[in-house]
């Protein structure tokens, strides 16, 4: 379909009620990265979670109508659950003194948050709590996950002996993220710090994955990103959802292949079966592939919040 078509502008005007791309006059668009649009509000950022999806570093080409409300309101829910062991960007989602205008308002409310403006580590902060995606084609190779030994025997999917944290660079925009070493992470960042972040990233999943886990859902692994403010070192981005983790079915879990899951490995699947080969153009996604991702993310909101799904 036709991007333009769903695209919002400042009237609020949506088709298919998906939102793909923002402009919204009487603010500096930032950066319009995978799936977010960021604005620049001085000591701030507007930042507004789009129904873009990508995978495999590429913007795909259907959007999934809905999936920002999702990644926003779950990524405040952990923002509030994990606020006693590390502080985050989150200012506000009250959007009515943006000068916007109300349509756009309506639409973009519950997609969208003002923030702290941090400056961003160029780290990606990755926890592995289950050995599967690209650690476990590197562990399959060389018995190593990130440059990281690991003990033989494990199967695809297993949990692993104890929580791994395995940083990578933050690509820039048609870039993919490379895997690096922590000690390549304490070169860019220094010991100090990438100790901190190392700790921090451990500390919120493990809390993260507990909560989860007695709601039926497994954290398998799951990326953060964190920012210096004042001094002061904060979560930014979004935070365990269904674009930066994967979630599996406690129900269905097993060893030995790939989980269902709740999560983009859906789509993954789909256009790895469909032939494409992961570079431009993407491609669109058909009505039944779409409608069943939301309905994953949906879900997985429920479980998660225990609350009644967007």
């Amino acid at each position: 379909m036709n991007k333009d078509a769903y695209k919002i502008e400042d009237t609020g005007k949506t088709i298919n009620s998906a939102v793909v791309e923002t402009d919204l006059p009487g603010l500096k668009l930032k950066a319009r990265g995978k799936v977010r649009d960021v604005y620049d509000l001085g000591n701030k950022l507007l930042i507004i979670a789009s129904d873009r999806i990508s995978c495999f570093d590429r913007v795909l080409g259907s959007p999934i109508p809905g999936k920002g409300n999702i990644l926003s309101q779950l990524s405040l829910f952990w923002f509030d659950l994990l606020k006693d062991i590390v502080p985050n960007h989150f200012i506000t989602e009250d959007l009515s003194g943006l000068g916007i205008g109300e349509h756009a308002v309506k639409v973009l409310t519950g997609r969208s948050m003002v923030v702290k403006k941090a400056d961003p580590l160029p780290i990606e902060c990755i926890v592995r709590g289950y050995l599967v995606g690209s650690g476990w084609k590197e562990y399959t190779k060389n018995g190593t996950v990130c440059g990281m030994k690991l003990r033989d025997g494990y199967k695809q999917a297993e949990k692993l002996d104890e929580v791994i944290f395995t940083p990578s660079t933050k690509a820039e925009d048609g870039d993919h993220d490379e895997n690096i070493t922590f000690e390549k992470m304490v070169e860019t960042i220094g010991s100090d710090l990438a100790e901190r972040v190392k700790k921090l990233s451990i500390e919120i999943y493990s809390k993260a994955a507990d909560h989860a886990a007695k709601n039926g859902v497994i954290i398998a692994d799951t990326k953060f990103e964190f920012g210096m403010v004042d001094g002061e070192l904060i979560v930014i981005d979004e935070v365990l959802t269904p674009d930066s983790s994967r979630f599996w079915p406690v129900a269905t879990y097993a060893t030995g292949s790939n989980p269902e899951s709740f999560d983009k490995q859906y789509v993954r699947d789909w256009l790895n079966e469909s032939g494409w080969n992961h570079e431009p153009p993407a491609p669109a996604l058909p009505e039944d592939v779409i409608n069943k991702t939301i309905e994953k993310y949906r879900e997985v909101f429920s479980l998660i919040t225990e609350q009644k799904t967007l």
